[in-house]
């Protein structure tokens, strides 16, 4: 963060000083976990039933922090009130990002694909100058402001997720930190239940288009008629991308390696370039096109631009992390989070990476679909069948529709089974798992990263015994 007096923090936040000498200087970051904290830190106190950071007001003050940002006075700790800690450390942020007039914040949303697009965009950005991206998914209220104030002069981009719970959210975001950037991937079912409506999603992602100013860009995605159509819903320039014909940034002659890693020609209105991510999953075509349609007006050359693309890998966890074990079987941990969008694109790269032995899926329940749970679950089941995945593992019994939606089909030669908890997938597994095999792990976050964490254990163990 950039060096700010408590005087001006104060200010910033329409909050108090307390116990403090308003000339005492905030050079560190601004911290909410007490265990982060160093010299010149600003500590956020946020209240809570069970974890109430005011508690930790004074052990943070110990550690370094210069004051606390909190809602009620802790006697002999320096502090900032405020009357809310999430909405002053908004402010805070937006303070800060104001100070920055050589900062780009790029800005992305959509139903799927949010961090993976962000860790691409943050891939390339860095190329060109010094950048700030959040660590996994923090996208939402905190996260959000959290990141930005990690900025400071140097920083030259701020690449930012904005997720969404309902309409008005990400013109929230986009009211603490406003874009330069807007990138829009896809408009799907995902948080359904909390929408109400698909038209509704649309209408909450659009309110990132339509947050820019006149000279911004907003860069979308061809292949979406739902995001196609939010040119419309804002005043910036518009960039589009994916493999439709009136896509700028367009990939034509995909295809697919044994690892289903894709190679295609990346066109431009400057020129076409060979490209081969070494990404695995079709889906990556359209996250790293969104990623080069936002270095391409960055300045990055067709040149440079074809070998980046390349070399991008993953950085967060849990999405489409393919590894291979000792024994010759691979796994696909794409636990993190789940979708009947995101299921869509992991089934068909398990699919795509058959060799010579057999598909495994264990698939895991899909929160946050209201009205559409069950069909979701069950077009999960039916698109694993119709793939030929060998064998269909559902775990838990809120996810049987996927069982259900699998066994339906009746020119499936495969086996679904539906399974009690995590710990009867992973004894499943590994009796009868043999070289060759290849095996997708997904699921929301209902803990179905244990079975590919147990895979990966296993693997380890494999490899020192050898």
């Amino acid at each position: 963060m950039i060096p700010l007096t408590l005087a001006e923090v104060a200010g910033a936040v329409d909050g108090r000083l307390l116990a403090v000498d308003p000339a005492a200087r905030v050079t560190g970051p601004v911290e909410f976990d007490s265990r982060k904290v160093s010299a010149g830190t600003l500590f956020v106190a946020f209240p809570g039933e069970q974890v109430d950071g005011h508690d930790y007001a004074a052990a943070a003050v110990e550690a370094g922090a210069v004051a606390v940002l909190g809602t009620r006075e802790v006697p002999g700790v320096p502090m900032v009130l405020v009357a809310d800690a999430l909405d002053a450390l908004g402010r805070l942020a937006r303070a800060v990002v104001d100070r920055l007039p050589e900062l780009t914040v790029i800005g992305l949303t959509g139903s799927s694909g949010k961090t993976t697009t962000k860790d691409l965009i943050a891939q390339l950005t860095v190329r060109l100058g010094p950048t700030v991206a959040p660590p996994g998914s923090f996208n939402n209220e905190l996260g959000h402001p959290w990141t930005a104030l990690r900025a400071d002069p140097d920083t030259r981009f701020l690449v930012l997720e904005k997720g969404a719970r309902g309409v008005g959210h990400v013109r929230y975001l986009c009211e603490v930190v406003p874009p330069r950037i807007s990138v829009v991937l896809n408009v799907g079912v995902a948080h359904l239940g909390e929408f109400g409506s698909v038209e509704n999603i649309a209408l909450a992602k659009g309110e990132l288009v339509e947050s820019l100013p006149a000279d911004g860009l907003a860069v979308l995605n061809a292949d979406d008629p739902l995001v196609d159509a939010m040119a419309g819903r804002t005043r910036a320039r518009v960039v589009r991308y994916g493999e439709a014909a009136h896509a700028d940034v367009r990939a034509m002659d995909v295809t697919l390696d044994g690892r289903g890693r894709a190679s295609y020609t990346l066109v431009t209105p400057e020129g076409s370039a060979p490209v081969r991510l070494g990404l695995t999953g079709r889906h990556q075509v359209s996250n790293s096109l969104a990623a080069a349609a936002v270095a391409r007006e960055l300045g990055m050359s067709l040149t440079e631009l074809a070998a980046a693309l390349g070399e991008l890998g993953l950085v967060s966890t849990r999405r489409m992390d393919v590894f291979e074990r000792p024994d010759g079987v691979t796994v696909i941990d794409d636990s993190y989070n789940a979708n009947p969008a995101s299921m869509a694109v992991a089934l068909r790269a398990l699919a795509g990476m058959r060799g010579g032995g057999r598909t495994l899926a264990v698939l895991g329940y899909m929160a946050e679909l209201g009205p559409y749970e069950r069909d979701g679950h069950l077009e999960v089941g039916r698109l694993t069948a119709g793939l030929g995945v060998d064998r269909l593992l559902v775990v838990g019994e809120p996810a049987a529709p996927i069982h259900e939606g699998a066994t339906a089909v009746e020119d499936w030669g495969g086996e679904s089974v539906l399974l009690t908890d995590q710990a009867a997938a992973v004894e499943m597994l590994r009796g009868e798992l043999r070289p060759g095999d290849v095996v997708l792990v997904k699921g929301s976050r209902y803990r179905t990263w244990e079975v590919a964490d147990a895979l990966r254990v296993d693997a380890t163990d494999e490899g020192a015994a050898a």
